[in-house]
């Protein structure tokens, strides 16, 4: 059918819609609260004609049957290595698609007045747009390096709007503890994608699950594996459930559309779409049956003591979407593919209705459950979520900043020392300085003398490289050049400067991030 030829199109519109606001935002034409008709307009529309092509493609399937695989060409080539732009247009697809696109379009619209003269509109609603474009590829994609692009743009799009409010410190750390915390699955991604690459030759949904045949039920487990840890983190399985609770930062209709009823419910459609894979393993249908479990219990036992509407919800969302989890370890795929959309249906329309029964609400939080109550080590542990964001503090987030303090010690005392930039205080950066230690003045103003101190194994070895190259600088550099050198030296550290200022802002989560990838690789 023609109309099957612009499937593309389905992702691509809201796309489009996200670089037009953004565009317009910086030129000036969108602004303010004139500006808000027009931004909400082309969200919206964009939305609406990707539903209602979505709509197109269902009567045809309904008529025709589905389509299935489609092939578009090869998108990226690289010697063995080969990525077709392909989309899965079977019963899955289609009806996830469907259900995507209709929920990101009535939040839209719900938020053209939630959101009425926030001084970030034109913001949510581009990165709204952003995400779902991200969704939509992630559920129509025909292979897994696509849905993996859908998957970063998500989560990219769940950042900014968790730290919609950027002048509130909670705001941006509940954002960043988000971030890492799925970078992990996102580890966890690529080596399921490296693995298919290697053993199977291919990354194409109907090739993954159906080459498995033809490969060791061990390769099978280990490539499973990979994307089993990359659905676990995005749906917020144990021991990935602690960063969902803190993304309900963003304003109410961010959170449900991603966190109630579209973006948590990706890991699920994951591993349905995998079914076939994950079937040839029972050690990890098992493993999803027993994190179903584990997650349902943390949902049901966490929610039962919370205080407020929005996190009451979001842990009634983490005990379904453990269930799911459950039916699909029981090989119940089907059954969870039903349940995923009743619960996004319902959970969405919770959440969007959840202010206004906060204005009706004229009685108190209901009472504790009198069995909780006597079980005061579970009671305990419920509000305390199980101790899980302390376990998360220490084995995450905590030497995650020591290592990005230990990389800008580095970067202020060897990098900048190395190129001659005006760094660290100890730096001898400048010929006055230098020139004032040989004078025999004891401190000149700025200049501690002192290289720094470093924390733990890396920060000690960093201290020890400080001084190696200290002296280098002092005695190689310093003395064996000219004040002609050290001028050509700090001309070219004024252009890395400007460079630096730039890339000062994420380089440190890039590196974490690296790191993240090596060790979990």
């Amino acid at each position: 059918m023609v109309l099957n030829q612009f499937v593309w199109l389905v992702p691509l519109l809201p796309l489009l819609a996200a670089a037009w606001i953004g565009a317009g935002y910086v030129a000036g034409w969108n602004r303010g609260e004139s500006g808000e008709r027009q931004t909400a307009l082309v969200a919206s529309g964009a939305t609406l004609l990707s539903l209602l092509f979505i709509l197109a493609l269902d009567i045809l399937a309904m008529l025709n049957g589905a389509p299935g695989q489609l092939d578009f060409g090869t998108w990226l080539a690289s010697g063995d290595y080969r990525v077709q732009l392909s989309f899965s247009l079977d019963a899955l697809g289609l009806s996830m698609a469907t259900l995507v696109v209709f929920l990101c379009f009535i939040s839209l619209r719900f938020s053209v007045n939630y959101l009425h003269r926030e001084a970030g509109f034109q913001r949510f609603f581009m990165v709204m747009s952003l995400f779902t474009a991200a969704m939509l590829l992630i559920v129509t994609a025909g292979n897994a390096v696509l849905t993996f692009v859908g998957w970063e743009l998500a989560g990219v799009s769940s950042y900014l709007l968790i730290a919609y409010a950027y002048d509130r410190p909670t705001a941006t750390a509940n954002a960043t503890r988000a971030f890492v915390t799925n970078r992990i699955g996102d580890a966890g991604f690529i080596l399921g994608i490296y693995l298919s690459f290697t053993w199977l030759g291919s990354v194409e949904w109907p090739m993954l699950n159906h080459g498995v045949d033809s490969i060791e039920t061990l390769s099978v487990g280990l490539l499973a594996f990979g994307f089993l840890i990359a659905a676990a983190a995005k749906s917020a399985l144990v021991p990935f459930s602690t960063w969902i609770s803190r993304a309900l930062e963003g304003p109410t209709s961010s959170s449900a559309v991603f966190y109630g009823a579209v973006m948590v419910h990706a890991g699920v459609y994951l591993v349905i779409r995998m079914a076939p894979v994950f079937e040839h393993n029972p050690m990890l249908m098992m493993a999803l049956a027993a994190l179903g479990v584990l997650t349902a219990l943390y949902g049901f036992l966490g929610g039962l003591v919370q205080t407020d509407v929005k996190s009451a919800l979001m842990f009634a969302v983490t005990t379904q979407i453990g269930l799911m989890f459950l039916w699909c370890g029981l090989g119940w795929s089907e059954f969870a593919a039903w349940h995923l959309a009743t619960h996004a249906l319902w959970r969405g329309y919770q959440f969007l209705s959840a202010p206004a029964h906060m204005h009706m609400m004229m009685r108190p939080n209901r009472p504790l459950r009198g069995w909780l109550a006597r079980q005061r080590w579970l009671y305990t542990a419920a509000l305390q979520r199980f101790w899980l964001d302390h376990l998360a503090d220490s084995l995450l987030v905590k030497p995650s900043k020591q290592m990005s303090k230990d990389m800008q010690n580095f970067d202020e005392r060897i990098v900048n020392r190395f190129i001659g930039l005006p760094g660290s205080a100890s730096a001898v950066s400048s010929l006055a300085q230098w020139e004032s230690r040989h004078r025999g003045d004891t401190r000149v103003e700025g200049d501690t003398g002192d290289i720094g101190h470093g924390r733990g194994f890396m920060g000690r070895a960093m201290e020890r490289l400080a001084s190696l190259f200290g002296w280098f600088e002092e005695h190689l550099i310093l003395r064996g050049g000219s004040e002609g050198l050290l001028a050509v030296i700090q001309h070219l550290g004024k252009y890395v400067q400007h460079i630096e200022n730039l890339l000062v802002q994420p380089r440190y989560l890039l590196l974490m991030i690296m790191a993240t990838f090596v060790v979990i690789l």
